[in-house]
């Protein structure tokens, strides 16, 4: 019988992979992350994560796999499993918590943006496809996950909550809404390629940075974009503008990050240093 090595949550608890300053941050609540040590690793290892793909990145010289937790996940054990040729070499288990996120309700006046007439359907089917795409886009090179915020603002609506437009209840938020005056320029959050650009119906003027393996940044609502598919991008760059494109109630920028196709919070890969956490009535 072929012998697992497994490690416990604990381990990865009461281990701290990263320096105090640096992100990722790890965050074992459903749309948080789990980041382990990779020792040892060669052309021939792979890692997963509940048996998806991982992100693996390079950090003070040490390697990291790094997996996004989705928000459906429940409470209980899952298992990153680490193989080389082929073989289970280890396997190692991490506990994941319960989490509650808030609900916030909003009200939305073009009321297409909330029930969607049938062209307007036609054109969302369509626009799934090119975001499917984006969100499952995957590349190599390991990722500068050294991130900045990628505009300076109140936060206006946080990450996970239960959302009621017009009363009706609809996906959770999947990013970071930062309030800012419309015009405001966004910067790249980390070095990467621009992988999809264009204006979407409910995400307005939008675009999608692969940073490598897995790792992508979302800019939605915006007033203008900057780049284009292909463009390669360093940290800081301006890709575009603040605005109030899409299904919105004021001037903002959305921001997400998505680690091997999972919707996490990105408030675990910007710098602590952040602008205070403060809800407004600004979507």
């Amino acid at each position: 019988m072929q012998q697992y090595l497994i490690k416990t949550a604990l381990f990865l608890l009461f281990f701290a992979p990263l320096s105090l300053s640096a992100t990722p941050r790890q965050a074992l609540v459903p749309g948080g992350l789990a980041i382990i040590p990779l020792p040892s690793f060669n052309s021939e290892t792979s890692v997963t994560f509940n048996d998806n793909r991982t992100t693996l990145f390079n950090n003070g010289g040490s390697l990291y796999a790094l997996a996004g937790i989705s928000l459906r996940t429940k409470p209980g054990t899952y298992y990153f499993k680490i193989n080389q040729n082929g073989r289970l070499i280890e396997k190692i288990g991490v506990q994941v918590a319960k989490k509650q996120y808030e609900e916030q309700h909003l009200t939305i006046k073009n009321k297409r943006k909330v029930n969607p007439n049938k062209e307007d359907m036609a054109r969302i089917s369509k626009e799934r496809v090119r975001k499917r795409k984006a969100k499952n886009h995957w590349t190599a090179t390991y990722p500068d996950v050294e991130f900045i915020w990628p505009v300076t603002g109140e936060t206006s609506s946080v990450f996970g909550l239960r959302r009621f437009f017009n009363k009706q209840e609809r996906n959770p938020h999947n990013g970071l809404d930062i309030a800012a005056p419309e015009g405001t320029d966004i910067k790249v959050t980390a070095n990467g390629t621009v992988i999809e650009a264009g204006d979407f119906f409910f995400s307005g003027n939008m675009v999608y940075v692969d940073h490598g393996q897995g790792l992508i940044s979302l800019y939605a609502h915006m007033s203008r974009i900057d780049v284009k598919p292909g463009d390669v991008v360093k940290r800081g760059d301006i890709i575009g503008a603040v605005g109030q494109t899409g299904r919105v109630t004021g001037a903002h920028l959305h921001f997400a990050i998505l680690a091997n196709g999972v919707l996490v919070d990105p408030v675990y890969f910007l710098p602590e240093q952040q602008p205070a956490r403060k809800l407004t009535k600004i979507e």
